[in-house]
């Protein structure tokens, strides 16, 4: 779902890339702007530095914001939404790099995204979110909320693994090979990507499932409704008594012999505010060259 509506800010807390030396000059801009809006401004206290401002931890400033802007790059964003949990906060993006899937917004559009933000001239796209339970002996141990997606795959040490697949309950397939990619159609353009996983826009709702270095060659990824309940279960050989579990690549966890990792869809959505200034097709063109020989 895409909105555009004009966002009251009373409040805006930043975000930033650790020791990413260009975030003061932005971060100062930003200031700049709020002040002469009359708009609060909250620094992430761990790396604010010397940047004037009020800060707060990170959870404390999601919690407290009416925007969320996550200066740095995608990892960046997407450790954010981490942070803000189930809060249904507006997160914008400012791509201190080169252009990011998540992060549209290049530092130099900053003041006009904001500028048109609060006037109801940005569309705020609700992207779709894994909620992952972990299950041992009968037992939830562990739970994740995901933007982009959940990776299964064997350990540094281990041989193959083969990972039992089923949606609501009905077999898929048994995967056989270095893992598992479970993406949104946000994170389809990330490690699902590299694996040879399609390309989804970031407004469908569906679940991606593509294989890592499948060792048949008829394995390919296949994409489910959003509905379905996908429950991958361990069948670890000997030599690959162990698997890792990654959750957008940041949370991990390593998996036993006969784990389960139940995947659903999560009713708390991100909210990402996206550019005005290219089209989705226009930054697939940039990050990968669609279209040159």
């Amino acid at each position: 779902m895409a909105e555009m509506t004009a966002l009251r800010i009373e409040t805006i807390g930043v975000c930033l890339k650790p020791e990413q030396p260009d975030a003061k000059e932005v971060v100062g801009r930003l200031i700049s702007w709020a002040a002469r809006h009359d708009i609060e401004v909250v620094v992430e206290a761990a790396n604010a530095g010397d940047i004037e401002a009020p800060t707060a931890d990170r959870e404390a400033l999601c919690e407290r914001a009416d925007l969320v802007v996550a200066v740095g790059g995608d990892g960046t964003l997407l450790s954010v939404v981490r942070a803000c949990g189930t809060r249904s906060v507006p997160i914008l993006g400012i791509n201190l790099g080169t252009l990011g899937f998540l992060t549209e917004v290049n530092r130099d559009e900053m003041e006009a995204v904001l500028d048109r933000l609060r006037a109801g001239e940005i569309v705020i796209e609700s992207r779709m979110r894994l909620d992952i339970e972990v299950e041992r002996d009968g037992d939830v141990i562990a739970r994740y909320l995901a933007l982009n997606d959940v990776v299964i795959t064997r350990t540094a040490l281990s041989r193959m693994v083969d990972l039992r697949t089923f949606a609501d309950g009905l077999k898929v397939t048994t995967y056989h090979g270095d893992g598992l990619i479970i993406s949104t159609p946000t994170g389809s353009t990330a490690y699902s990507l590299s694996a040879a996983g399609p390309i989804a826009l970031p407004l469908l709702e569906a679940f991606l499932l593509t294989p890592i270095c499948p060792h048949a060659l008829n394995q390919r990824p296949i994409v489910l409704p959003h509905q379905t309940e996908v429950e991958v279960r361990m069948a670890l050989t000997p030599g690959a008594e162990a698997a890792t579990m990654t959750v957008d690549g940041q949370d991990g966890l390593e998996l036993g012999a006969h784990d389960s990792v139940v995947v659903r869809r999560s009713p708390h959505d991100a909210r990402i505010v996206t550019s005005p200034f290219r089209n989705r097709f226009e930054i697939l063109h940039t990050k990968l060259n669609w279209g040159e020989r």
